[in-house]
């Protein structure tokens, strides 16, 4: 499992197209290049549980800009579902978005922890444009069916 290693073409060869390459085409480097796009509306989900806090930013179509959790940041145990845990997520999450956006944000909050509340008076301090907030957090309904009555 070793590195391809692509040897550097030397006269005639380094001339000659590739398969599937037009004739006056340039080879193109086999790295891929990092290209950041700039996204003005998007959606940030946060999932507050009892054990930790995470928040992924989104477009609008739903492709993953960025995602912070709060175990990622140092937190540990039961400190990961603080509050302050929260807020420090969404700092880290600005810091990584800063250049490519999005800014004007829908808020999808999900679960019951105590850093639902926090994550999102940060989002506002941070400079986000909030422009909507939906509570996704799922709610059971009538429950698993009952066990059948013991027979003796």
């Amino acid at each position: 499992m070793g590195k391809n290693k692509v040897a550097p073409q030397k006269g005639e060869e380094a001339k000659k197209p590739l398969a599937g390459q037009a004739a006056g085409e340039v080879a193109v480097s086999a790295e891929p290049k990092k290209v950041s796009r700039k996204v003005d509306e998007g959606r940030v989900y946060i999932s507050a549980s009892y054990n930790n806090t995470v928040v992924s930013v989104t477009d609008q179509k739903g492709g993953v800009v960025a995602w912070v959790t709060a175990g990622s940041l140092g937190f540990a145990g039961p400190k990961k579902a603080t509050p302050f845990a929260s807020s420090k997520v969404i700092a880290a999450i600005a810091e990584k978005i800063a250049k490519t956006g999005p800014f004007k944000v829908d808020v999808y909050v999900s679960g019951v922890g105590s850093g639902r509340d926090s994550a999102i008076r940060s989002l506002i301090n941070h400079g986000f444009e909030i422009l909507s907030i939906r509570d996704v957090t799922p709610v059971p309904h009538n429950g698993p069916k009952r066990p059948k009555v013991r027979r003796i």
